[in-house]
């Protein structure tokens, strides 16, 4: 019997591979096709990794349609922290800001090439996502995406005007800013609409910062990602973290201590966010479950070690998917 559940188990791994890997192609081939990295050779171009965010919020292989949507949203949120971070004037940056907000190409017709380029995928990717939505789910939600993304890019340039300026944020300030920079609240919008769930009886305000299961989350991610400090090898910014603003708060504090705190605070928000999940609310079990896989993940994406690699990724990628 343990011989049969052995075999039978092995056989539901190798069928889920197979499905990982060819959903695989397909995206690095719309990711050339897209030709982003091309334009901003200064940003991320890592897919591979990328697409482990889809595979872990949403490991079932009957949901391959929702994967391969959402790495789109999850390859323009790395693509766009880079603008930001490492190549947009504050200038330009306010441009580009405005344009999302008013969602009118216009506004970036003087603004570089890349930043032209990004903002076109930017607002294709989200017209074709609308209509797969639409079309999948009978309710298209693509006002809802370009607020949120609007969100995103103005809590994007508060950061870049901080480190214009010097000034550097109170640890409450800086985490409320966060938690949207951290890409949660617009990765779980997409999905809450990709799974139909605006289809439901109860329908939720996905765009409402209060949400306290999706703030958690995000918490979760935004802490992990400073206590990490170090960023992908391809990323050259000057981003203050939560650690910073901390040290700056508590003068005489040493950075063991500060992390210790920082680790506190994450193990604190995880009692929430399970309560979140057992907790009566709008939300469905499958999208409840989508949000602690998300937060369980976040350790392994940004545990760094000393040569700034991410040794236990890199190994879950190579038995997930057969990588050499």
């Amino acid at each position: 019997m343990k011989k049969e559940l052995t075999q039978l188990a092995e056989k539901d791994f190798n069928m889920s591979r197979a499905i990982y890997k060819e959903e695989l192609r397909q995206i690095l081939s719309w990711w050339e096709d897209l030709g982003l990295f091309k334009k901003m050779n200064f940003a991320r171009n890592r897919p591979v990794k990328w697409y482990m965010w889809p595979v872990a919020m949403l490991p079932d292989p009957s949901m391959s349609d929702v994967r391969t949507e959402i790495i789109k949203t999850v390859a323009l949120i790395y693509i766009i922290d880079d603008l930001f971070d490492i190549f947009g004037t504050l200038g330009d940056l306010t441009v580009f800001t405005e344009a999302v907000n008013r969602w009118e190409f216009n506004l970036v017709e003087k603004l570089p090439e890349c930043m032209r380029v990004c903002f076109k995928a930017l607002y294709d990717i989200t017209a074709e996502i609308g209509q797969h939505i639409s079309a999948k789910n009978g309710f298209n939600p693509t006002d809802t995406i370009r607020k949120m993304w609007a969100n995103l890019c103005n809590s994007y340039l508060v950061e870049a005007r901080w480190l214009n300026s010097g000034y550097m944020p109170s640890t409450e300030v800086y985490l409320k800013n966060g938690m949207v920079t951290s890409g949660v609240p617009i990765v779980l919008a997409h999905l809450y609409f990709l799974l139909g769930e605006d289809g439901a009886d109860c329908k939720v305000d996905i765009s409402n910062d209060s949400l306290s299961i999706v703030n958690n989350v995000a918490i979760i991610l935004r802490l992990w990602n400073d206590l990490g400090g170090a960023k992908d090898e391809n990323e050259d910014s000057n981003d203050w973290s939560f650690l910073d603003s901390y040290l700056k708060e508590h003068k005489g504090s040493s950075v063991d201590s500060a992390r210790e705190h920082v680790q506190q605070m994450i193990s604190d928000t995880w009692t929430r966010l399970n309560e979140d999940y057992i907790s009566p609310n709008p939300f469905s079990i499958p999208f409840k479950k989508i949000c602690l896989n998300l937060a369980r993940i976040v350790p392994l994406m940004y545990i760094y070690d000393d040569n700034h690699n991410l040794p236990m990724l890199e190994r879950h990628m190579k038995t997930l998917l057969s990588l050499d």
